[in-house]
């Protein structure tokens, strides 16, 4: 088995005293190499967005791929033939496209793409091999949909807000001219004020607008300060759209409430199609245009709810449920055809595409949804359907997403996007193990990665790597973080535990006003318990990792054990009652998660703080946040820091510059994260052999 390299003289004299991020060391040639290295991460690439023409004969996909010069992803357009398999390039430049859309009668594709200079929307002529830009549009577009007769475009796009009465009130005086004064005054006054990766946000409202297909002036359609839509629906006949929002006087204040809307486009009406407690979104008619189906969700103040898919008679009004029986989250529905849907949902660590009857009968077709995201094992993935085709991205544990097809009953694999980098390199294998929570025996379903060349008469250093959420879900998808840990010798065991997502309603709310506590870390203790047993983990070298809630749980459970040689706390949660009124996401969280407001409710948000417990940490702990996060601000990374250097705690702490929560959005960053946490273990690891 291939050997972890010593960083400890790297380690030393960069993190001894980390608060700004050093460069980190050069990455070995891996030209030759049989394993999975840091630089094979800029050679990955994954299938998103896969989009089956009319007639249900051609796939046009998104691929995208790492860039290691402009350490970003770049995203192309594809076509493929769904019965030969057959690719050829449609767009593959140095610009960027997203979004590609077939019109109804499958001649053109519509698509955005930045090849103008800024995001706009394109439309290609199939036979003619022409493109055309359509837009020129002053924000990007977003949620794009061909009317039925082709004619139109539909599409989101923000506008500027009219400014408030404050703004208009307060009086500059005019610069002179080459005056260099300060950066003018933010004015904040909006409930939403900010969002991780956007930072302040702007005054500004999701309207919906349609286009001439040929091209022309955008036509807005919406009004009013509010957020319109996000999926697009065209009534049958063309003649209206309709879309989800919340228009309500207190819709900041919401976060889970929302109607269908109908928007005649002859008259400008609006019309209020439903009225339900909670979120109707997601509105699809059927072909014939008898039903609307759309999914909604409860409004109650819990942190998980069940999406259900409900159907509406168009003639009658009526709506009835046609998941009432199914304990699992339902997304996107899709018309199979005029007598039934094609809908999502996860299912014990897998997502699941089903087809479902107006009878509410369901049908798996498969669970094969998976890999469209690199970095960890969450459940991801999308499809479409079109004459009974059925694309999606199809991935496994040793792969990204590629594109599959299911038709006439059968799924076959068009692509292998990653053969040329992953099928001659030795990978870690994913095995599921299932065992019991001590704390009150709950079965918990977790995963494990052996290290290339494993043999199980040895003893391996193992890491236990917490998923965030918390209710979400890792299951046996490829995670190229993992991959790396198992490269360098480590098992790597991850589980769902309490409260994660995709094992119903009940187990998900396990963990309700409990977040964090000792029954999740039960759940977590209990399956190193159970790998110890299986008789090839080093109990004397086990090390725990965790991203956002994941970097709550691992910060919460050195606080409880000493059992592990070191920890990485990434982009965690240290003091929730300094958090929620300093991060995005408080809207939410202050009644959903807690039980309200943090001056009325200390003590509760105290005991479930990792800081409550920070008396007992002795285990060396590494801290990772980006430097621009505001889901998770780095200001509690700092207070963590902080208290363990005060109690002389062996701890440092790593800071992303310009990063957001989500810390592995660039390659780079994503290497940087890997390989900190393998130094840093390494540091603290022992002989197992």
């Amino acid at each position: 088995m291939k050997k972890p390299e010593a960083f400890a003289p790297f380690i030393y004299s960069c993190i001894a005293s980390v608060t700004l991020l050093c460069a980190a060391p050069a990455l070995a040639s891996t030209a030759s190499s049989q394993y999975f290295e840091s630089e094979d991460i800029f050679a990955l690439e994954y299938a998103n967005d896969p989009q089956v023409s009319p007639d249900g004969k051609q796939v046009v996909y998104v691929r995208n791929s790492n860039d290691i010069m402009t350490d970003g992803t770049h995203s192309s357009l594809w076509l493929l033939d769904v019965k030969t398999g057959q690719q050829s390039p449609l767009f593959v430049d140095q610009f960027n496209y997203a979004s590609p859309r077939w019109s109804e009668d499958g001649s053109r594709i519509a698509f955005i793409s930045d090849r103008s200079g800024s995001r706009q929307i394109h439309v290609h002529y199939v036979k003619e091999n022409k493109t055309a830009l359509v837009s020129q549009l002053s924000k990007s577009p977003g949620n794009l949909t061909w009317s039925p007769d082709g004619e139109q475009l539909a599409f989101t796009m923000n506008v500027p807000a009219q400014p408030t009465k404050l703004a208009k009130a307060t009086k500059m005086p005019k610069k002179p001219e080459g005056a260099k004064w300060s950066e003018p005054a933010v004015l904040i006054e909006r409930a939403q004020y900010q969002a991780d990766g956007q930072g302040f946000l702007k005054s500004e409202f999701r309207h919906v607008f349609v286009l001439p297909s040929t091209g022309g002036k955008e036509r807005k359609l919406t009004d009013g300060d509010f957020n319109y839509g996000s999926d697009l629906s065209w009534t049958p006949d063309g003649k209206a759209l309709i879309f989800s929002a919340n228009i309500s006087k207190d819709w900041e204040y919401q976060p889970r409430d929302s109607d269908l809307y109908q928007f005649t486009l002859a008259n400008s009406q609006l019309k209020q199609l439903t009225s339900m407690a909670g979120q109707e979104t997601a509105a699809v008619f059927s072909p014939d245009g008898k039903y609307l189906a759309f999914v909604w969700g409860n409004n109650e103040k819990v942190p998980y709810t069940n999406g259900k898919l409900k159907l509406m008679d168009w003639r009658s009004g009526e709506i009835k449920d046609l998941t009432k029986e199914l304990d699992r989250d339902v997304e996107n529905p899709q018309w199979l055809d005029n007598s039934s849907l094609v809908i999502q949902f996860d299912d014990k660590g897998k997502r699941t595409i089903a087809s479902v009857s107006l009878s509410g009968k369901l049908e798996q077709l498969t669970d094969q949804l998976s890999g469209a995201a690199l970095p960890q094992p969450y459940l991801s993935g999308e499809y479409s359907v079109a004459n009974e085709v059925i694309a999606f991205t199809q991935g496994n544990a040793q792969r990204p997403a590629d594109v599959a097809v299911i038709a006439n009953g059968k799924t076959r694999t068009l692509t292998a996007l990653n053969e040329d980098v992953l099928g001659h390199k030795k990978l870690g294998q994913v095995h599921e193990i299932n065992y019991k929570s001590s704390f009150d025996g709950e079965p918990i379903q977790g995963w494990y990665i052996t290290p290339p060349d494993f043999d199980p008469k040895k003893k391996y250093p193992m890491m236990l790597e917490i998923h965030g959420g918390p209710h979400l879900a890792y299951g046996p998808h490829f995670s190229a973080e993992m991959q790396r840990f198992a490269t360098e010798g480590y098992v790597v065991f991850y589980d769902n535990h309490r409260g994660s997502s995709s094992y119903g309603e009940r187990f998900a709310m396990l963990l309700h006003g409990k977040y964090s506590s000792p029954e999740d870390y039960a759940d977590h203790d209990s399956g190193v318990n159970a790998m110890i047993d299986l008789g090839f983990v080093d109990k004397d070298n086990l090390f725990i990792a965790g991203g956002s809630a994941g970097g709550i749980a691992t910060a919460y459970a050195v606080g409880l054990t000493q059992r592990y040689k070191a920890a990485a706390v990434v982009k965690p949660i240290i003091n929730w009652l300094s958090k929620v009124l300093t991060g995005d996401s408080y809207l939410y969280q202050t009644f959903h998660q807690f039980p309200g407001v943090p001056w009325e409710n200390v003590e509760h948000y105290w005991k479930r703080s990792p800081l409550s417990l920070v008396g007992n940490v002795t285990t060396p702990t590494m801290l990772m946040t980006g430097e621009a996060d505001r889901r998770t601000p780095i200001s509690e990374s700092e207070q963590f820091y902080q208290a363990l250097k005060l109690r002389k705690v062996d701890t440092v702490m790593v800071r992303i510059p310009g990063s957001p929560h989500g810390i592995a959005n660039k390659p780079s960053r994503m290497i940087t994260k890997i390989e900190y946490i393998l130094a840093w273990f390494e540091q603290y690891k022992t002989s197992s052999n």
